[in-house]
């Protein structure tokens, strides 16, 4: 089987789009639970150097040479990346409480995360339904309470937009890690 033509990758996720603005060629980035890459593959062809974990062999095998690939299952075994910061961390539809803190951690000084995953309310529409797998009410807000947030929304998506024509209950966030007396600005428009 052949690796899918760029035309027939997922778009990469607007939350992505919106908040990436900072980052320059050369900026280092995570991309946590990356499957086959439809964010990783945009990093990199932005110039960034990219870092991709997931535990699918499969999904991973059309991403070498594109960037550091780490195939590793997060949840049973050990953090992946040691004390390694990056310039971005983005996990998209993925959640695993216990790491909350390592995805935190892994934010370096000026740094930013961008966080988007299913919501609480999922459950009455279709999957995930496990309570395991769903944010609660602003609990990005918690986890990033040492960052300072530049967007949050916790919501329903109706599928109408960008969210692939599924209906979703997600909350999403974009938070950076303060450097110092630098106050860096993120545009919102």
């Amino acid at each position: 089987m052949s690796a899918p033509s760029v035309s027939e990758l997922p778009a990469p996720s607007p939350w992505l789009l919106r908040w990436q603005q900072g980052l320059r060629p050369g900026s280092t980035a995570l991309d946590l639970a990356c499957g086959s890459g439809r964010n990783l593959r945009h990093l990199a062809a932005s110039g960034l150097q990219v870092t991709g974990v997931d535990r699918d062999a499969a999904a991973l095998a059309g991403l070498q040479g594109l960037a550091e690939i780490i195939q590793a299952d997060i949840e049973t075994g050990p953090w992946p990346l040691g004390t390694r910061q990056f310039d971005l961390v983005l996990v998209c539809n993925y959640l695993w409480r216990p790491l909350l803190p390592q995805i935190v951690a892994a934010v370096a000084p000026g740094g930013t995360l961008i966080y988007e995953t299913f919501a609480d309310g999922q459950q009455s529409i279709g999957r995930p339904a496990r309570a395991d797998f769903l944010l609660q009410p602003g609990e990005l807000l918690q986890v990033c309470a040492g960052l300072r947030v530049i967007g949050f929304e916790d919501g329903f998506e109706s599928g109408a937009g960008h969210s692939g024509g599924n209906p979703r209950y997600v909350q999403r966030i974009a938070a950076v890690r303060p450097q110092g007396d630098v106050f860096p600005r993120h545009a919102l428009d």
